[in-house]
């Protein structure tokens, strides 16, 4: 009898905990859990929290970090603590659904030249009778030497994306090797664009750190195809990263109700985006009659129920040698579930995908964006209204 009521105590506060934990947010930490053999165990802590809708997060040489939050403005994490003032200079933004200030990237010559790069929507008087339209772009500003402000910022890129439907599901940057860079143009409720080559809705892009077009792009010269895009087909690409060992560009893509995607991008791919999807709609209708046709690309990863994907990174530090070259992903929520965000571990062997971890769920968070850091140790965007980033490290 004792063992029972033990047990009925225990259960009792494992509710009135998590019960807590939803109320009153992310706790302060720091938080030990188990991992998968032999990664053992680690330690997850606050770094900084307070910023509003955090949506992506760029580290500078002098080792302050910089975010951007949702409804505009960058926030920076100076000396380790959260700067109180806005880095100034970013232009307003339009915030919807998952769009408004989005991704920011360092320029791979900001050590000579200070160039950050971002992601918002644009707002845009529009032509007489056709409603409200917004658009992604593209911007740039020089960061001052005090870190406190953007300087010169102008749009290098603006995407013939213009829909009368505010906001957008996000925009991921991703500087290439040789120079150029990578630009995701999110989907918006037009189920007509995404196959449309000449609309920049629901594509990858590929620009030169201009917003010029690169030579070499597959659609160059081609009639009826902007020459901006790289693949076709997509639904709301939300995170970007390059395979350590191939080089090959990944691309998590987020889905309704099922039907998150990583995809392998290759140059004119057609990803399929509505034509064929694994996924339902929020109605609960499916997307399309069958989930392949043998023009369009598969996924290499996808879900159903939708982990509501978000950043993505593959790991390649010293401090969690076992995780090397395994990928992380970032999600929002699960199965449109409140408070089941968190981070997908995944781990493939020479055949493919073998293994899947989940981590951090129990800290009930919307998982925005993860990255390592240059210290090895991986940071994690929580994109809640008081935001926060994290640090995971080993734990002693």
């Amino acid at each position: 009898m004792f063992h029972i009521k033990s047990f009925i105590c225990s259960a009792l506060l494992f509710v009135v905990s998590f019960t807590v934990l939803a109320q009153d947010g992310l706790g302060d930490g720091p938080w030990y859990f188990d991992t998968y053999a032999p990664s053992g165990r680690i330690k997850v802590s606050v770094v900084a929290r307070g910023i509003t809708n955090p949506w992506g997060m760029a580290f500078l040489p002098s080792g302050n970090i910089l975010i951007a939050q949702k409804p505009g403005g960058i926030r920076i994490i100076r000396d380790g603590e959260l700067d109180p003032n806005i880095v100034t200079g970013t232009p307003e933004v339009q915030m919807a659904s998952g769009g408004g200030l989005m991704d920011l990237v360092l320029h791979p010559d900001f050590a000579s030249n200070r160039l950050v790069y971002f992601t918002y929507v644009k707002n845009a008087e529009p032509p007489a009778g056709a409603g409200y339209y917004a658009t992604t772009a593209m911007g740039r500003g020089r960061l001052n030497e005090a870190e406190t402000a953007l300087e010169n910022v102008e749009d290098v890129f603006v995407a013939e994306a213009w829909d009368p439907t505010p906001g957008g599901h996000g925009s991921r940057l991703r500087f290439a090797p040789d120079g150029t860079v990578f630009m995701s143009s999110p989907f918006r409720r037009n189920f007509d664009k995404p196959q449309d080559p000449m609309s920049d809705i629901s594509k990858l892009l590929r620009l030169n750190d201009d917003g010029s077009i690169p030579r070499d792009n597959p659609f160059v010269g081609r009639e009826g195809y902007l020459p901006e895009i790289w693949s076709i087909g997509h639904r709301a690409m939300e995170g970007l990263a390059f395979h350590p060992v191939t080089g090959e560009l990944w691309a998590s893509e987020h889905g309704p109700q099922g039907g998150d995607e990583v995809n392998i991008i290759v140059p004119a791919g057609n990803y399929g985006w509505p034509v064929v999807s694994y996924g339902r709609d929020y109605d609960g209708s499916r997307v399309s009659p069958q989930p392949w046709q043998p023009d369009m690309l598969q996924p290499e990863i996808f879900w159903v129920p939708s982990i509501a994907t978000s950043g993505l990174m593959f790991y390649t530090g010293d401090q969690f040698p076992q995780w090397r070259n395994d990928l992380f992903v970032g999600s929002l929520m699960t199965a449109r579930m409140p408070g089941t965000g968190h981070i997908e571990r995944i781990n493939f062997n020479e055949n493919g995908e073998q293994r899947r971890e989940t981590l951090l769920r129990e800290l009930r968070q919307r998982v925005r964006d993860v990255q390592q850091g240059p210290d090895g140790l991986i940071y994690v965007l929580t994109e809640e209204t008081d935001g926060a980033l994290l640090v995971i490290e080993p734990a002693e």
